[in-house]
């Protein structure tokens, strides 16, 4: 009796041995899975980090192309570097052919006009620090912007029409792009620009 026992208890023994071993060969093909998906989407979770903090791809993803910084037009340059901070001089508006845009808010151009002369002062601003960064992700943060609009005496929505600039500024950069900010009325700019912005920035000097 014994003799007949044995046998039997040996294979239900290796059967239930065997049923531990697939059980736990499919718990780890699973937690290996798992690993596999979980890298994976910490890769590309890096990857879209990545591009949301490339200025350059922001820029590319608007349909931005930075134009040549135009000169300075009297006894001055584009930027001056002390330390981490970059001070750019004052830029006025561009349009499409090239030329300055020129009137007065509240007079001559609407608030959405003045918006998109705003806009276009953020591109040519841009356009200067690539030139003297060579890389816009050296750019730490964008400090403080003083925005002038050339206004009618009652008009009133000059940060309106700043928001332009800012707007951008925030869409290039993300967080980095918010700043300190002052939006002003001017009886006159020159030329007789609509509007004009001065910026200062921290950059990365390791970079």
């Amino acid at each position: 009796m014994k003799s007949k026992a044995l046998p039997l208890m040996l294979w239900i023994t290796l059967i239930a041995v065997g049923v531990l071993i697939w059980n736990l060969s499919g718990t780890v093909e699973r937690i290996e899975a798992r690993s596999r998906g979980g890298s994976d989407a910490v890769r590309q979770a890096g990857s879209s980090s990545a591009q949301a903090t490339d200025p350059e791809a922001k820029l590319k993803a608007l349909g931005i192309v930075l134009p040549t910084p135009g000169a300075p037009i009297a006894n001055y340059v584009n930027a001056v570097r002390t330390g981490n901070l970059l001070f750019l001089a004052g830029k006025g508006p561009t349009g499409p052919d090239g030329k300055d845009i020129v009137g007065k808010l509240g007079k001559d151009l609407t608030v959405e006009q003045g918006y998109q002369a705003a806009r276009s002062v953020a591109i040519n601003h841009l356009a200067v620090l690539k030139a003297e960064l060579g890389d816009l992700k050296r750019v730490k943060r964008i400090v403080k912007v003083l925005g002038m609009v050339n206004s009618d005496p009652a008009f009133t929505q000059q940060p309106s029409v700043i928001n332009g600039y800012s707007d951008l500024l925030v869409a290039v950069f993300g967080d980095s792009g918010k700043h300190a900010r002052s939006a002003v009325g001017m009886a006159t700019l020159p030329n007789g620009i609509a509007v004009e912005v001065e910026m200062i920035v921290e950059i990365d000097p390791g970079r």
